[in-house]
């Protein structure tokens, strides 16, 4: 079956786009030139540098008449080599990358079709794209509407995923919130927007780009979340200092692999099937519940920062400043704290 898909193509066009052909015949002469040029640099220059070698030595340093001759024939030569050795590894990774976004378009394809009862594959990314195009849709591309939503969406599946992997691994259903309204966790929105912006464009290549991207944003996303939080809050909702290779208990390396295969995850798994969702939403719906979405997530932000901050108060033992603090005080006690952030701790 993948034999006959990999071999199909419109009636009346040829096998190959010319233009490989054209580039496969170039390239496969470049090697035999190579050689030639060796050649003829060897019979030009080498046994008149190593006669030169052997020869009088300079005055004072300087080399006479015909060896400065030679030595500049040699230095346009070396300049020569070194534009062109320059344009070869830049053609390298050109064509590299183009074989590269050919195999990963054509892997996510044949997966995308095999959809059996027991493997839900995930949308092409390409399929998304021109599905988006041809729609016009109002969460078309990497736009306004569809980072809000992928950051909403993030924030509620992160917490989902995590108390269902809490239970699975310690039998127990704990709260993994981040703000006091809903279940939601901004980091992993903050964390499916980055991966989203960072590996957007790798999207349609190979697997490699997005686990390096998912390393890389995942351990800097982390480890600034935790330093804005322990500076502005004076909390910690984890610490990896018991963990091997980790920096300022902040991120590890142990995780910072997962967030690499999250990377992977991510845009060839979770993404799509997101942005498949989000294409059945109308265009005239869309564009007003994204922004009451996200009315709604900024005033859950603010309120979730004035009830961890009033919280922090009142372990220290200070008490309410007036109304609106006693309102608050009322409103999210310790003991509502402490089951919406089950693993938050605070300072000395």
């Amino acid at each position: 079956m993948k034999k006959k898909l990999a071999n199909t193509k419109p009636a009346g066009e040829p096998l190959a786009v010319p233009a490989v052909e054209e580039l496969e015949g170039l390239c496969a002469a470049v090697h035999p030139t190579v050689e030639r040029t060796k050649a003829e640099l060897e019979k030009r220059y080498y046994e008149r540098l190593a006669e030169e070698a052997l020869g009088p030595k300079w005055q004072d340093g300087v080399p006479g008449e015909e060896a400065g001759k030679l030595i500049g024939e040699v230095h346009e030569e070396v300049d020569c080599l070194h534009r062109t050795a320059r344009s070869l590894v830049q053609s390298y990774q050109a064509v590299v990358e183009l074989e590269d976004e050919m195999s990963a378009r054509l892997r996510d394809l044949r997966k995308s079709r095999n959809r059996k009862w027991y493997a839900l594959n995930p949308p092409a990314n390409a399929g998304i794209d021109l599905a988006e195009k041809r729609l016009n849709h109002f969460a078309q591309g990497l736009n306004i509407y569809k980072i809000l939503l992928v950051c909403i969406a993030g924030s509620f599946a992160g917490v989902v995923v995590e108390m269902l992997w809490a239970f699975a691994r310690y039998g127990i259903i704990e709260s993994r919130r981040g703000l006091v309204y809903g279940p939601f966790n901004l980091l992993y929105g903050a964390g499916a927007v980055f991966l989203t912006l960072f590996l957007y464009k790798y999207r349609n290549r190979g697997k490699l780009w997005s686990f390096c991207g998912g390393f890389i944003v995942g351990s800097v996303l982390e480890y600034i979340c935790s330093w804005g939080q322990e500076v502005l809050l004076g909390s910690r909702s984890w610490d990896y200092s018991n963990l091997p290779l980790n920096l300022n208990g902040r991120i590890c390396f142990t995780y910072s692999v997962f967030w690499g295969l999250l990377g992977i995850l991510w845009i060839k798994d979770l993404y799509p099937r997101m942005a498949k969702w989000i294409l059945k939403i109308p265009n005239g719906i869309g564009r007003p519940l994204t922004w009451a979405l996200t009315v709604f997530m900024i005033f859950n932000i603010i309120v979730s920062c004035i009830a961890v901050g009033r919280w922090a108060q009142r372990l220290e033992g200070k008490p309410a400043g007036g109304a609106f603090w006693e309102m608050i005080d009322d409103r999210f006690p310790d003991q509502r704290m402490a089951r919406i952030f089950a693993n938050m701790s605070f300072g000395s």
